[in-house]
């Protein structure tokens, strides 16, 4: 079915137009297309944190440890964010994105430095294939700089969303240490090298596709940052690349996420690794996800630590700052660009 006017984003073209197939912008070439017989159905590792701070801690810190070492992601359970403020956080999603066209689009730019804004695919900009993706962006610590560009509309958005960002820092200060800890690291040593920090997140919304074979959510990628905490609801989207097979991983209620970024990949000399994840979408279900991305300052110098690099392991990176390694990100459109900083 043709199209009547030309819409901004992905969820008005599907709810308003109506149609039946995906249009040809959002059709990515054979060979990059998902390969449903290619994903399997396994698991992540699910760690249990409540002994994070209690005398079962080495065995903890063991497990984050080797999570991070061979799968780049782990679920978490017991991790001090309550039901509650998940459930105000999900909610608060899913209201946002119903209400009206005109509405929501009074959030909307094309501009990827503005701190808060709506859009869709990836960077429309300079993509020559969509994603079937809107989502709104919130940079969000500290919550004073941002908070009031946040919507107002829901009205409970800024104090629901404010409440879910401070528990989801603590759950981030938590984990960085503990991967530092992992490491043999000092506990404060990752946590000092993200100079100020800094923290965003954003809300996705991957309505359904009448051709999800076709295009993606989000194709292949890797995180830019330091490591994500990452909130869906009951409808599987979420895939991670392991042993060269897509695994699915479908959704625990009241668990979250977390996969390491490439700065953590840096920072372990490759110890640890970043991986190749995405967003595929289904025919039937709209899907909402929520990343918290937590960062480096713009300014804050990364490179392996000194403790992690010896004559055997030489550094495998140079230093940069982390507002250099986000703007070759953003420059190439979702590919990894850690070779980029190679020492050779």
């Amino acid at each position: 079915m043709a199209t009547t006017s030309k819409r901004l984003l992905v969820s008005d073209l599907v709810s308003t137009d109506k149609i039946d197939q995906v249009p040809s912008n959002y059709i990515r070439p054979i060979t990059q297309r998902p390969n449903f017989q290619n994903v399997v159905r396994d698991s992540i590792p699910l760690i249990d944190l409540k002994d994070l701070n209690g005398p079962n801690h080495a065995n903890v810190i063991k497990q984050i440890g080797q999570a991070c070492a061979d799968h780049g992601f782990f679920q978490v359970k017991n991790h001090g964010v309550p039901e509650s403020i998940i459930a105000n956080m999900m909610q608060t999603a899913r209201d946002f994105f119903n209400l009206p066209e005109q509405e929501r689009l009074k959030n909307y730019s094309d501009d990827p430095t503005k701190t808060t804004r709506l859009s869709t695919s990836f960077n429309i900009r300079t993509e020559k294939v969509a994603n079937w993706r809107d989502y709104l962006r919130l940079h969000c610590y500290p919550i004073d700089n941002f908070i009031d560009e946040w919507p107002t509309n829901p009205a409970s958005f800024r104090a629901h969303v404010a409440e879910y960002c401070q528990s989801t820092r603590n759950l981030a200060l938590q984990l960085i240490a503990a991967i530092s800890e992992s490491l043999g690291l000092h506990k404060d040593y990752m946590n000092t090298q993200l100079g100020k920090h800094a923290q965003h997140m954003v809300l996705n919304y991957y309505p359904p596709c009448p051709q999800p074979d076709l295009t993606y959510g989000l194709p292949g990628h890797t995180d830019p940052n330091f490591i994500t905490i990452l909130l869906q609801d009951e409808v599987p989207g979420l895939q991670v690349l392991k042993d060269g097979k897509w695994v699915a991983v479908d959704p625990v209620p009241n668990t979250f996420i977390i996969n390491i970024g490439d700065q953590v990949q840096v920072m372990s000399n490759d110890k640890y690794k970043s991986i190749l994840h995405r967003a595929v979408v289904n025919c039937d279900k709209e899907r909402i996800s929520i990343p918290t991305f937590y960062c480096p300052s713009p300014e804050a110098v990364i490179g392996p630590a000194p403790e992690v690099v010896t004559d055997d392991e030489p550094a495998v990176y140079r230093q940069f700052t982390y507002g250099e390694y986000y703007e070759k990100f953003w420059d190439n459109g979702l590919e990894k660009c850690l070779d980029m900083f190679k020492t050779s």
